[in-house]
């Protein structure tokens, strides 16, 4: 397999195949940013407040489960594949072009979190409840480790808290390189 390529597994057995973009050494460990192959995305459902207007649910893995099947046929016929992939669901294949109006923000789940830009790629019903599949504009990389042995293991939020200052440290030295 490319050496440029590495593949997360979760808990479950799923995994998902991602690009190595940069190895950080610290402090006796490695640890590598990685970038999905596919575009990782996300299904919400719409709560209707009136006629006119609507808020995003979240949709959890049961539900997820439920509506895969017409999610995974609704992106078919836009020549798109959904996969279960490990830590998100993805899509492969060449998402529409994105216009700045089509763009929106959907808040995080606290207070102080930003929200994330996303672009709606797909919009279905199921048993008469609305679902869209949003795509993240600028998705956010995955941190992980790697052993000596070569096994690769995603940061707990508590690792990713200790060490994103050097991370963010290293990648803005990398970023002043490249000018």
């Amino acid at each position: 397999m490319d050496e440029s390529i590495i593949v997360l597994t979760d808990e479950t057995g799923k995994s998902l195949p991602c690009y190595l973009e940069k190895r950080l050494p610290l402090n006796g460990k490695e640890y590598i940013l990685l970038n999905p192959i596919d575009y990782p995305v996300q299904i919400f459902a719409w709560e209707s407040e009136d006629d006119e207007s609507g808020t995003l649910a979240d949709v959890d893995e049961d539900e997820i489960t439920t509506i895969f099947d017409t999610a995974q046929a609704v992106l078919a016929e836009m020549n798109l594949v959904l996969k279960r992939t490990a830590y998100t669901l993805t899509v492969e294949g060449e998402l529409p072009e994105v216009d700045e109006e089509d763009i929106i923000q959907i808040d995080g789940d606290d207070d102080e979190e930003e929200g994330e830009e996303y672009v709606e790629i797909a919009h279905f019903y199921f048993e008469e409840r609305e679902y869209s599949v949003f795509a993240e504009v600028d998705p956010l990389p995955y941190f992980a480790k790697q052993s000596h042995d070569g096994e690769v293991e995603l940061l707990s939020p508590d690792e990713l808290e200790e060490i994103q200052p050097f991370l963010e440290e290293q990648l803005a030295e990398d970023d002043d390189e490249e000018f």
